[in-house]
Parts: C-alpha cells; sequence; structure tokens
C-alpha cells in the first residue's frame, strides 16, 4: 500500500533537519539542495510505495525486488553519497572508490546525523550514527580516508557532542578552503 503523504512528510522532515545541520557545519547552500532528488518521480514513486516509517523505504525495495530503482537514481545525483564517488581505475582495471571531497564528507555527516534522528525518534543517542556506520563497514566499499574522515566526525559526535562536532567542521572547511 502506497503512503504518498507520509513519505513526503519523512524526507522534508530529514531535508529541513539536514539543512539545520549543514547550517551548524557552515554549508548551508549544501543544505538547501540536500535530497532534492527525493522530490522526483524516479525517486519519490518507489518511496511512497515502499514507506514504512522505521527504515528507509529503499531496504523494503531492495527486499522485495532485489535491487532500489530509487536508490540507483539518488546515489548518481548527490555528491554527499561515497557510493556517487565510484569510478573507473585505468591501472586496476576496476570500479574503485575516489577520495570524497571535504565539503561532501560534511554534508555526508549531516545526512547521517539527521537519518539517525529521523528514524531512531526518541531512540536517537550521539552514538547512533557512529554504531551504523561500524555495523555497515564490512559492506562499504568507500576510500579509506573517506571512511576515516567520517568516522572520526561520528567518534566526535559521540564523544564531545554536536555543539564541538560542528565547530570542528566549520574551522575544517575553512581551513580546507584557504588551501584552494
Amino acid at each position: 500500500m502506497a503512503h504518498p503523504f507520509n513519505h513526503f512528510k519523512t524526507i522534508t522532515k530529514h531535508r529541513h533537519m539536514v539543512f539545520r545541520h549543514c547550517v551548524k557545519a557552515g554549508i548551508p547552500f549544501q543544505g538547501l539542495k540536500h535530497d532534492l532528488s527525493k522530490y522526483s518521480l524516479a525517486e519519490f514513486i518507489p518511496g511512497a510505495k515502499y514507506y514504512l516509517g522505521t527504515r528507509s523505504p529503499n531496504e523494503q525495495e531492495r527486499q522485495t525486488c532485489g535491487y532500489s530503482s530509487a536508490w540507483l537514481h539518488h546515489k548518481g545525483r548527490n555528491r554527499h553519497h561515497f557510493e556517487y564517488w565510484l569510478d573507473y581505475n585505468p591501472k586496476t582495471k576496476r570500479v574503485e572508490p575516489v577520495k570524497m571531497p571535504k565539503k561532501y564528507v560534511a554534508e555526508m555527516f549531516c545526512d547521517r546525523v539527521a537519518a539517525s534522528k529521523t528514524y531512531l525518534g526518541s531512540d536517537y543517542t550521539d552514538e547512533s550514527p557512529l554504531l551504523y556506520f561500524i555495523n555497515g563497514r564490512p559492506r562499504r566499499n568507500i576510500h579509506p580516508e573517506t571512511s576515516d574522515e567520517l568516522e572520526k566526525l561520528l567518534t566526535m559526535l559521540r564523544d564531545e557532542g554536536e555543539e564541538k562536532t560542528f565547530a570542528y567542521i566549520r574551522s575544517w572547511m575553512k581551513n580546507n578552503t584557504k588551501k584552494r
């Protein structure tokens, strides 16, 4: 049974939360653009069809169909997903992860925190996004430096809280911008 209104509410709540986090991280423009593709028909229709409210509808679509058409569309359009950063390496002749630019690592952090808050609700703790990240490690094809950067931010969130972590990200982004 399709749940278009509930799906719309969930993705909109998530986007607003990511925007607030991106503002705190010093990347407000990325927060404004975040996940706009979720409102496209290619992503919205499967999202509404497989909506559960407790986890991503992509997981349910994957379980039902063997793949997620919405995810395939989404990851190819949103640079804050490490899956976007896979490319053919002419030396090894294999598809391999590419190191993500810091601004997208920062947005990925904001996205993961907001997703944990959205799906866990009152069960959310500052450790939740880190636990999710660690549990997915065996299945993840991410550049090692990108993985280390994200894990450092998620660990900082767990150990020092949002205020210090967002302050660190703002500083990290300023220092990264000056080096270019």
